[in-house]
């Protein structure tokens, strides 16, 4: 009887195990049921969205000229001891363009880095946040006082620019193909807040009918990554709208998110509950859930608040920053209309530690280290600062 029962349990795994190895060697969407057996596969999803200290964006973090492994060796080693097992990391076109070898010698010496500091990245391939008019080369320096004052979107003004698409596709099927196969990497980020209108001062200066370039070329992003066929899913956040739960009140961009992505991510930056009511939203759709940005304290989301209630439901977590650094983004968004030049603010909008690696509130490191380290969906304690169980039933 024991061995029978063994036969049958292994037979069972392996009839379970097929179309996950199936899906992850097809350029077929994963199943809602592959999505959940990957994600049980790994550590609970918890990390920042990552720049150094010491570059203003995602162009001066890869250009071979300013990418400093030993401050990110560093940087991630304090991620490490914080239980921290994953980082958002932004890639560029651009930077493929410039020199396509030598950046993906870059990527692949950040994830040793990573690897060796037991961090599984999330790679962003595109965005449409902030400057639509990136340029390689030496970066601005910071404007004083004001949050990510130097971030350039991927493609940008590009976008209106259909002889550009070509290079974009063989961007995505080159970087994504060569680490579709590659055990360091978590997942692929194809789009950043795609339907985003960019932010900062700079609508001048965006490409006209942003969203309808967007919309139509978002569908194509995923078919293009989907075409190396990655072992690591494919995703993109949902940001902003009220309610995520319809797919037919959906804008055509966000329904493309929810249609394509094999684990759902979104961005919360709200209190506790409304948080809840997100995850509520999004839970219909029956796939994993990983909230790829959340924090910023003086809206109500903090670590205190609604991390508990995240590993309770087992979303995965990527507050945004980490170290401060020249993105500044330790100052709210409302500094590009106020900037915070003669003092900083009362309270940090973002980011987790100081320039030389302490905390900036030991108590928010007590519980990063205390919720990673617990059984998945347990949250021990020393981590509860909120009463969870009261928010749960407010969902």
């Amino acid at each position: 009887m024991k061995h029978a029962l063994m036969a049958t349990a292994l037979g069972l795994a392996a009839l379970l195990a097929t179309p996950v190895s199936l899906a992850r060697e097809s350029t077929a969407r994963w199943t809602p049921a592959e999505a959940k057996a990957w994600y049980a596969r790994q550590a609970w999803p918890l990390g920042s969205n990552y720049l150094p200290a010491n570059a203003i964006n995602e162009l001066e973090m890869w250009q071979a000229d300013t990418f400093d492994a030993a401050r990110i060796d560093q940087e991630l080693g304090w991620a490490q001891q914080l239980g921290m097992t994953t980082m958002r990391v932004f890639l560029h076109d651009l930077l493929w363009q410039q020199d396509a070898a030598g950046f993906k010698q870059r990527i692949d010496r950040f994830l040793a880095i990573a690897d060796k500091h037991h961090i599984k990245p999330i790679f962003v391939l595109f965005d449409s946040c902030w400057d639509p008019e990136p340029k390689l080369g030496a970066q601005h320096p910071p404007i004083p006082g004001v949050h990510n004052s130097g971030w350039v979107q991927s493609p940008g003004v590009a976008l209106a620019d259909p002889s550009q698409y070509p290079r974009l596709e063989q961007y995505v099927k080159d970087i994504v193909g060569s680490f579709a196969k590659d055990p360091r990497v978590l997942a692929w980020d194809v789009w950043n807040e795609p339907n985003n209108p960019g932010g900062g001062n700079y609508d001048a200066k965006e490409p006209k009918d942003k969203f309808t370039l967007v919309a139509k070329l978002l569908p194509q992003v995923f078919a293009w990554a989907r075409s190396a066929s990655p072992t690591q899913p494919l995703t993109s956040g949902l940001w902003e709208h009220e309610d995520w739960s319809d797919p037919a009140k959906l804008d055509a961009v966000e329904r493309t998110q929810v249609e394509q992505s094999d684990v759902i991510s979104f961005h919360n930056y709200g209190w506790p509950e409304e948080f809840a009511r997100r995850v509520k939203q999004l839970e219909g759709y029956g796939r994993p859930l990983i909230c790829t940005e959340y924090m910023a304290r003086g809206n109500g989301s903090t670590i205190d608040g609604v991390l508990p209630l995240a590993k309770r439901l087992d979303v995965g977590m990527v507050n945004w920053g980490f170290v401060d650094g020249k993105s500044q983004t330790i100052m709210p968004w409302d500094s590009w209309q106020r900037p915070y030049t003669l003092q900083p603010p009362t309270l940090w909008f973002h980011d987790l530690l100081h320039g030389d690696g302490t905390p900036y509130r030991q108590r928010e490191a007590e519980i990063l280290r205390a919720l990673s380290h617990a059984p998945r969906g347990v949250v021990p304690a020393e981590a509860a600062s909120y009463p969870v169980g009261t928010l749960l039933k407010t969902r």
